[in-house]
């Protein structure tokens, strides 16, 4: 399950970090998606690792630390292509 659930929490999370993170991105709305995706993973590996306790199920917390890592990357991926 948490596997699947960080999937479908980027996908969320690349929406909602779209809309907290407005303008024109390189790529579209499908790359950032991609990104919320990957910002999922990477935000609750990050998690786990500093020991907020192992994600594995949808709850707020897993969502708030999904948006935070989708966030985060696409605030690194816009520094890197500008």
């Amino acid at each position: 399950m948490g596997w699947l659930s960080w999937i479908l929490f980027g996908l969320i999370a690349g929406i909602v970090a779209k809309f907290i993170m407005p303008g024109r991105d390189p790529g579209g709305f499908v790359i950032t998606i991609l990104i919320g995706i990957a910002g999922a993973f990477v935000g609750g590996w990050l998690a786990t690792q500093l020991g907020l306790g192992s994600i594995t199920g949808f709850d707020i917390r897993s969502f708030i630390i999904a948006v935070a890592g989708a966030l985060i990357l696409l605030f690194a991926y816009r520094r890197l292509r500008s």
